[in-house]
């Protein structure tokens, strides 16, 4: 079942990369001390979260392209503030919230 295409809001999901547990710690790490190329990889590796959460609103009237470009905001946001724990359980309620309040 790997390298399934499957192309939601015109991302590719194959194209995405994966990062393991160790590879989102680093990138935090560095991420903290002010890497913006660390960010944007991290931020790449988190794509597949915002796709989900958008998948959850395709029953509503709203642009599907939209709402994930709003996700992309709310990953963005989480990326500069975590303070460590599980990032996906962070980033999952800011992501949401960015949906919700636009």
């Amino acid at each position: 079942m790997a390298g399934v295409r499957v192309t939601i809001c015109g991302v590719n999901t194959k194209d995405l990369p994966l990062l393991s547990a160790k590879d989102k710690k680093e990138l935090l790490t560095k991420i903290k001390a002010g890497d913006n190329s660390a960010r944007e990889a991290f931020i790449k590796g988190n794509l597949r979260l915002v796709l989900s959460i958008v998948g959850r609103f395709s029953n509503s009237n709203e642009n599907m392209d939209d709402l994930f470009q709003i996700g992309c905001i709310g990953l963005c946001k989480a990326a500069a503030t975590d303070k460590g724990g599980n990032f996906s359980t962070y980033a999952y309620r800011l992501i949401w919230n960015q949906i919700c309040d636009a």
